[in-house]
């Protein structure tokens, strides 16, 4: 189901008293935006959250009408909703939200009372880069690329027939999914393959971008990325069937000093993880299909991707 925010958000930029507006548009669609904030901005209490919300109302938002005033974001995510379905074989409740958000995560995936919810930020998304609102800058025609990426993801947490590590520790959270808890719980190779999978399916569902664009890198980081392949692949043997966010967010978050992410006198590029879960799920897709592969279990995805190495 399509779930848009973006009437009410922009209701709220037009009222005389934006700042409470917002508060009263938090309220309303409380079950969302208090596991967006939770997973991927700050706790939304306190005067930290309060100062976001007063950045958020009062950014230039020029981009992003003029973005909206050119592509139907709602035409865009129904197709994608739909294409989605057919290619991940989706056979769970997975709403598509489409928001504004606060700078933070371009795109993101959420488990709420057991649904799951892939939700893009559009303010990323105008081929601008906007200061005032900390959007990214991206191409629209990036977002049903993200799209899928997410819905993979919901799928991988919530299909009744997903084998995962990801859909054992939702149901062991009461059909929650948190970045923090749930990431602190999943094993690295669980990590890795998630990102992994999303990044391919991704791929599989919108061919045809610069390579390093389905990974949210910049090219100069791709490339990094690429040459130390072999030596990052070693250097993680030992942690994967480990568990900690320490080892989540040195392979797979920005923001991490480098002593952090460093592994055996190297320095682990920033969400280095995504490039090289997708290298170990390749084996396993081209060999048991995307559907089957976004709900197996990471272990079995790891076997067929070893076993295709060593034939």
């Amino acid at each position: 189901m399509l779930i848009n925010l973006l009437p009410d958000f922009v209701a709220v930029l037009q009222s005389s008293e934006p700042e409470a507006g917002y508060h009263r548009y938090f309220d309303a669609h409380r079950e969302i935006l208090e596991a967006y904030w939770h997973n991927y901005v700050i706790e939304p209490v306190g005067p930290q959250f309060d100062e976001i919300v007063r950045d958020t109302v009062r950014a230039n938002r020029d981009d992003l009408h003029a973005m909206l005033d050119r592509v139907d974001v709602t035409a865009v995510a129904r197709a994608t909703e739909q294409r989605c379905a057919d290619l991940f074989a989706v056979d769970s409740n997975i709403d598509i939200v489409l928001m504004v958000g606060v700078g933070a995560a371009n795109a993101g995936e959420l488990v709420v009372n057991g649904r799951g919810m892939a939700f893009v930020c559009l303010e990323h998304f105008t081929s601008v880069p906007n200061p005032t609102s900390r959007g990214l800058g991206l191409d629209p025609e990036l977002l049903p690329m993200w799209i899928a990426h997410e819905m993979a993801h919901c799928v991988r947490y919530t299909s009744p027939r997903s084998q995962s590590e990801m859909r054992d520790l939702v149901i062991d959270a009461g059909g929650y999914y948190s970045y923090w808890e749930t990431g602190r719980r999943a094993s690295l190779r669980e990590h890795l393959v998630n990102e992994g999978l999303a990044v391919q399916a991704s791929r599989a569902f919108s061919p045809g971008h610069a390579p390093w664009e389905y990974f949210g890198y910049a090219r100069r980081q791709y490339s990094r990325i690429r040459e130390l392949e072999g030596v990052l692949a070693c250097g993680l043997v030992d942690d994967l069937d480990r568990s900690g966010l320490g080892l989540r967010l040195r392979y797979l978050s920005g923001g991490m000093s480098d002593e952090a992410r460093t592994v055996q006198r190297c320095v682990v590029p920033e969400r280095a993880g995504y490039f090289l879960g997708a290298r170990l799920v390749e084996e396993a897709i081209a060999s048991m299909g995307l559907s089957d592969a976004v709900r197996s279990s990471a272990a079995d995805l790891c076997s067929v991707s070893g076993a295709a190495r060593t034939a």
